[in-house]
């Protein structure tokens, strides 16, 4: 089965099509974020025969908040349905191995394709379309290649000019209405790319069209901030408030940074990611 990536859906996580590829063949290590170690390619002691999580409703409760938060942009039903023509890592070492080699990998793919949604979704960056449609079918085909082409394509030649095009993309849309006047208690001059933002106290601030790209957001205070056109590609949103705060135009957010931060029913989101169920 080929996945169609026109389709927003097909860039969102369908663990029914899936068969455990992230409780599988990803590492953690013991913290505030998962109750125990486990190495990569070891299944999760909660995984079940089934593929599917014995303890899913109650992840955060039992010490496994990092799965909450996780998500794989479609990648593991890309690789069970399409790469390996429905398979599963159960089956045999080689597909074991082929899967847990392409999956990380067809995860960058599909984020930059997230992203490259996006970007085209923005009227403001028209004249890039061209390009930017260019950049998504090369990508796209790569995703949709043989698992030896895809481990042995160099993934960071194909994201750099993707890069400069999503970060005009964003400045052309940032620059496209009225720019914030920026957060009463940080000093404007902190609001840049890769700001140490963290725990800051930017309750109510104007941040339209604020440049944060790999913004360091951790623990901040966001409740009531204005957040139209704020470049927020790989900023670092965990524990951050947005109680109230209003995310609709943000720029490539992503249901990742959206699950790692804390909001209530008046934080409002874009259309492209959903409310997280831990959010009160």
């Amino acid at each position: 089965m080929t996945i169609v990536h026109d389709s927003r859906d097909a860039l969102r996580a369908d663990c029914s099509q899936c068969v455990g590829l992230c409780c599988v063949a990803l590492a953690f290590a013991r913290s505030a974020d998962f109750a125990i170690d486990k190495a990569a390619g070891d299944p999760c002691v909660n995984l079940a025969d089934d593929d599917r999580c014995r303890i899913h409703p109650e992840l955060r409760e039992r010490g496994f908040r990092g799965c909450t938060v996780f998500d794989c942009f479609g990648a593991g039903q890309q690789v069970t349905q399409h790469t390996v023509g429905g398979a599963s890592w159960r089956d045999d070492a080689d597909t074991r191995a082929t899967m847990f080699g392409v999956f990380p990998v067809m995860r960058q793919l599909h984020e930059l394709l997230w992203y490259l949604e996006d970007a085209l979704a923005l009227p403001a960056a028209a004249r890039l379309h061209p390009a930017l449609r260019q950049a998504r079918g090369d990508v796209r085909d790569l995703a949709d290649a043989d698992p030896e082409t895809i481990l042995a394509a160099d993934i960071e030649e194909l994201r750099a000019p993707t890069a400069q095009l999503l970060r005009e993309a964003a400045r052309l849309a940032r620059e496209s209405g009225p720019i914030g006047a920026g957060p009463r208690r940080v000093a404007r001059t902190r609001i840049r790319p890769v700001a140490d933002l963290l725990g800051a106290d930017l309750r109510g601030a104007d941040l339209r069209g604020a440049e944060l790209r790999g913004a360091l957001l951790i623990a901040a205070d966001l409740r009531d901030a204005d957040l139209a056109r704020a470049e927020l590609i790989g900023a670092d949103l965990r524990d951050a408030r947005l109680d109230g705060a209003d995310l609709r135009e943000a720029i490539y957010l992503t249901q990742v940074q959206v699950n790692a931060a804390t909001g209530d029913a008046r934080t409002r989101l874009p259309e492209t990611v959903s409310r997280p169920s831990h959010w009160r």
